[in-house]
């Protein structure tokens, strides 16, 4: 009987300890593990390690949640932009390049709110329907990058270098790698979902 018990005790130890790493994976570690897939790790933790409550291990709402920072991030920027339209002084190169810049940065706006809203709507969907939204919400969060990175080319060249150069570069470069993170996340939820297979839903 003693020998029993000690089979048991030794066949028992990769059970507790499966057990006991499963416990020690906070949030906080899903998120670091998970933003190692994007091109700037430490933008990502950086920007969604605040919402480890609300994501927990779920790829889902960590998608859902990057698009989100995305989309404040892209607003709040595209505001900046537009004040810059208004200083005193600015030449009219620096103008044009300005209004060029608030224009695709409204178009980026636009196409991550329909990323997060068709992530966010997509239910339980399966299969092809999945694959669907999923195409949705990748092309419009590509396309938000887009838009960014042309607005980092209005002010190409020798002649715009200055101060408002300078400080929209600053703004659109961290809007551009957060959407950059964004879109990584988004095609990790992808991927998982379609290796975990049909019947589940991660």
């Amino acid at each position: 009987m003693a020998r029993l018990g000690l089979f048991l005790l030794v066949l028992s130890f990769p059970i507790l300890f499966m057990v006991a790493m499963a416990v020690s994976s906070s949030p906080t570690d899903f998120i670091v593990a998970s933003c190692k897939t994007t091109r700037y790790p430490p933008v990502c933790v950086q920007s969604l390690s605040g919402y480890a409550d609300e994501i927990q291990q779920s790829d889902h709402q960590l998608a859902q949640t990057a698009l989100k920072v995305s989309l404040a991030k892209a607003n709040s920027t595209s505001a900046y932009v537009a004040k810059m339209a208004k200083v005193r002084g600015i030449k009219p190169r620096e103008y044009q390049a300005v209004r060029d810049c608030i224009n695709t940065m409204a178009d980026s706006v636009d196409r991550l709110n329909q990323s997060m809203n068709e992530l966010g709507q997509m239910g339980q969907a399966v299969g092809q329907d999945f694959m669907w939204h999923m195409s949705n919400v990748q092309t419009w969060t590509s396309a938000a990058l887009t838009d960014e990175n042309t607005c980092l080319d209005c002010f190409a060249g020798p002649q715009m270098d200055g101060n408002i150069k300078n400080s929209i570069r600053r703004g659109i470069v961290n809007v551009a790698q957060v959407t950059s993170n964004a879109l990584a996340l988004v095609n990790r939820f992808a991927e998982r979902h379609q290796s975990a297979g049909p019947a589940k839903n991660p």
